[in-house]
């Protein structure tokens, strides 16, 4: 017999709870509807099942820009979070906002735009072409590099003072590596570690995975930035490992000689995905 292993039941308590905060922030706890269209800004990105699975409730449309706003329209900005400008324009074009921004890039948000005011060049870690970097970014009034790892630091900030801080889905290895390499470079530092303690919390669990199964499944979209640190963390342990986005891109053939399998899900893969996927292996 095969055996499963979750990270946690935690994973299923995320998907959950984001669900209900978003209808309960929109239509209020005793879940009365709202009859105004419903546009997210900033795209679907990674929750495109998710939000397959609400547009069934409610009328569901994304939008990339505030311009594309229907006039009294209820806005719900997206997890990745936007810059001032998009939620100031949200703010004046919508009948109500809701803003959905995960507390941790709000965090990351506020200390980009804190260490701007003090004079320090910010520094991200991170991917410039993701929307959360791209948000984080407009909340520094001054200079800001987004660097990828240590081996991007432009030689130009030699001598001046740079505040640090990280895109919320990066691996703590890579963080720690760029602080460190900035110790020589920059005569006084900031540094605010800002990656997601959730985040963190499945990247090690991934890592307790790969000591206890015969392979890894990682579930999640392949645009979500959290579930692919989880791919890496996978592909680098040491057993084998299988990223798919739902259980129909499942091969038995890739169960073979595995007495044991753990499965690894990104923080937006919807709850009904794992159980589906949960329930295929079961099945095999």
């Amino acid at each position: 017999m095969r055996k499963f292993r979750e990270l946690g039941a935690w994973t299923r308590a995320i998907v959950t709870g984001a669900a209900c905060g978003l209808l309960n922030g929109l239509f209020g706890a005793g879940g009365g509807m709202a009859a105004v269209p419903l546009l997210r800004a900033g795209g679907l990105g990674q929750k495109e099942a998710h939000a397959t699975s609400l547009a069934v409730l409610l009328p569901l449309a994304a939008v990339s820009a505030a311009f594309y706003l229907a006039e009294g329209a209820v806005s719900f900005v997206r997890a990745h979070g936007v810059r001032p400008e998009v939620l100031d324009a949200l703010r004046r074009k919508s009948s109500k906002m809701v803003d959905g921004t995960c507390p941790f890039v709000k965090t990351a948000q506020e200390k980009a735009k804190s260490l701007s005011q003090e004079g320090y060049i910010v520094i991200i870690l991170g991917n410039a072409a993701h929307p959360e970097v791209q948000g984080i970014m407009g909340y520094a009034s001054g200079e800001v590099h987004v660097l990828a790892s240590a081996d991007e630091i432009p030689p130009g900030l030699k001598g001046r003072r740079c505040g640090l801080l990280s895109q919320t889905t990066q691996r703590v290895e890579t963080f720690s590596a760029l602080v460190g390499a900035f110790v020589p470079v920059s005569p006084e530092l900031k540094v605010y570690n800002t990656i997601c303690r959730a985040t963190l919390a499945r990247q090690q669990s991934v890592c307790r995975l790969a000591r206890e199964a015969d392979g890894i499944i990682v579930l999640g979209g392949k645009n979500s930035a959290n579930t692919r640190k989880l791919a890496e963390i996978a592909s680098l342990s040491g057993v084998p490992s299988l990223w798919i986005e739902h259980a129909g891109e499942l091969d038995g053939r890739w169960l073979e000689n595995k007495s044991s399998v753990g499965i690894a899900a990104g923080g937006s893969t919807p709850d009904w995905l794992i159980k589906e996927l949960i329930q295929k292996l079961e099945k095999m």
